[in-house]
């Protein structure tokens, strides 16, 4: 069964609409007749209907592009998820000292400029920061308390950007120089979308995570070292 895509003529894969047959409905093919296996399928839910949605394609270099309008244009919110979190070096904003001498900058500084213009900013990552990310960290006291936007879930290895609450990137890209594009070691694929009910289900999700309300039924809840559902409730006295 192929993919259909509904789009107006002379459109591009980048701004298609595509609506994408489920596991279930393309079947999986084993053993040496070619038998076809039908997984049973998903659990209905009102965020997993089959739907037309809106995309645009992002590979590569483009999610440097993604990033940097997101942290550029965020003025309620952004919210980020990656399992990788590294100290990615951006290019300095528009009409500043910096950008006039090309300097790039730690993302730690872009940060700190969304805090100061009172953006809700999420940080959301799996794996230990690399040394480099905690350096820059620790030289910004205006990104103090840090657990106030950057929390760890050991399980998190989902890769999200959410602006505002009104766009959406879903992918393959790590909050990595790598993830994305630098120096062209990976190769990585994602989507960006306005439809709200992926909105809605993607923060939802990531709401969930960051307030620790996976966490009592988490297997690595024992070792983990810092159970986010603890964290809350301390933040909640």
């Amino acid at each position: 069964m192929a993919f259909s895509c509904s789009c107006e003529q002379g459109a591009t894969l980048k701004n298609a609409q595509v609506s994408c047959p489920s596991v279930a409905e393309l079947g999986i093919l084993t053993g040496p007749a070619r038998k076809v296996t039908r997984l049973p399928p998903l659990p209905r839910t009102r965020d997993n209907h089959l739907r037309h949605v809106p995309l645009r394609w992002v590979e590569d270099a483009d999610h440097y592009d993604v990033l940097v309008d997101a942290i550029s244009r965020a003025s309620v919110s952004l919210w980020i998820a990656t399992a990788n979190l590294k100290d990615v070096r951006l290019e300095a904003p528009i009409g500043s000292a910096a950008r006039a001498r090309r300097r790039y900058v730690s993302i730690a500084e872009r940060f700190e400029e969304l805090l100061a213009r009172g953006v809700e900013l999420r940080v959301l990552h799996g794996g230990l920061p690399s040394q480099p990310f905690r350096d820059a960290l620790a030289k910004r006291s205006r990104l103090s308390p840090v657990e106030s936007w950057l929390r760890q879930c050991p399980r998190v290895h989902l890769k999200m950007v959410a602006v505002d609450g009104a766009d959406l990137y879903l992918g393959s890209a790590n909050l990595t120089g790598a993830g994305m594009g630098a120096g062209r070691r990976n190769f990585e694929l994602g989507v960006c979308t306005s439809d709200h009910v992926m909105l809605d289900a993607a923060q939802r999700r990531f709401d969930r995570i960051w307030r620790g309300r996976e966490c009592g039924a988490c297997r690595l809840r024992a070792t983990c070292p810092a159970p986010l559902d603890a964290g809350d409730a301390k933040r909640r006295e």
